[in-house]
């Protein structure tokens, strides 16, 4: 039993960050895509941005919703503790969540675009905005009592350190969303997300750089894990990989590659959420509740296991039809364009 204790909630940590990288990959790029659509010029060029996600979008939020209810089930205690201390940002994420979705519903059908176009863009970029907070926050650290309730401030939460990850994490889901456009449209517009995508490459990695360096400076808990054996050599390795990832999604794009940039930053996030994982664990509460102090019963847990262990092959093939059915180009006027 003492076994499970230990393994279990390993497990459960290891399945919550699958469905966090997953839902941050696939509707990372909806909400970059969201995010380019302020800045295009004309309904048309909206239009087939929006296109580009109506068969693929709702599908690519369901792991968000996976995680959350996997947070509640198996760690309940962090599953309270960070709502309540990050109910601000997380309200903004769901309102961005509300309007966006909305705006998909209702831009067609409206004889005036304009309002819709906004809500669609504008909510696009405060989901994203309220999810950098709550990760800067969560990475910053929460306040805690001694049983693991939150006891810190309404603006904890608001601070340098998480408006710098919330501004590089916006800056990654354009890069994302950019590199997808590069992939999923053609001439003119595939041209503009060429340029878009270069600039959210360099955009990134200064922010990511920044990042780097003010943790192990600021934050004392982190630099004692970051300068720790054997730890001190896997984070030495990871922003050199870092670099020769960029170097290679930047050579894609120079080479005018439409699938390469999309996979080279695909695999950029995994590097990042690879390095936030060791940074992170053991702790489900940095820096003061572990998975261990905070997971539900063993027994709990195996019964979730067993019920998930279903559901996570349904939803990957039924994400992966998807792609496969709508994998052609985005045209103008005529939806996709099938490649077989």
């Amino acid at each position: 039993m003492e076994t499970l204790e230990y393994f279990l909630p390993q497990v459960w940590f290891g399945i919550l960050a699958l469905f966090l990288f997953l839902y941050v990959m696939l509707d990372g790029f909806d909400l970059g895509v969201g995010i380019l659509s302020l800045t295009s010029d004309d309904d048309e060029r909206r239009g087939l941005l929006m296109t580009s996600l109506s068969n693929i979008w709702d599908a690519n939020e369901t792991w968000l919703v996976l995680m959350g209810g996997g947070l509640f089930g198996a760690f309940p205690l962090a599953y309270s503790t960070i709502l309540s201390a990050l109910y601000i940002p997380i309200f903004l994420m769901v309102f961005g969540f509300i309007f966006r979705a909305v705006a998909f519903e209702f831009r067609e059908q409206a004889t005036r675009k304009f309002f819709w176009n906004i809500a669609f863009g504008g909510g696009s970029f405060t989901a994203a905005l309220g999810q950098g907070f709550a990760l800067g926050a969560v990475l910053k650290g929460i306040a805690v009592d001694d049983a693991g309730h939150f006891i810190g401030g309404t603006w904890d939460w608001l601070s340098w350190q998480t408006v710098l990850v919330a501004l590089t994490l916006i800056q990654g889901y354009v890069l994302i969303g950019s590199t997808y456009l590069v992939w999923k449209t053609e001439g003119e517009l595939q041209e503009t997300h060429y340029r878009t995508a270069k600039i959210a490459a360099w955009t990134t990695l200064i922010g990511a750089i920044f990042i780097t360096v003010s943790t192990p400076i600021f934050y004392e808990s982190a630099r004692a894990r970051l300068f720790q054996e054997p730890l001190i050599y896997i984070f030495a390795v990871i922003p050199v990989i870092g670099i020769l990832l960029i170097s290679q999604l930047l050579l894609s794009l120079n080479r005018k590659a439409e699938r390469a940039p999309f996979i080279w930053t695909i695999l950029l996030f995994v590097l990042t959420f690879i390095g936030l994982a060791l940074v992170v664990f053991p702790y489900i509460i940095p820096t003061e509740i572990t998975i261990y102090e905070a997971a539900a019963d063993a027994s709990s847990l195996v019964i979730m296991i067993i019920f998930i262990g279903f559901l996570i092959p349904v939803m990957l093939f039924y994400n992966l039809y998807q792609y496969v059915v709508f994998r052609g180009k985005v045209t103008g006027g005529e939806g996709y364009e099938g490649e077989g």
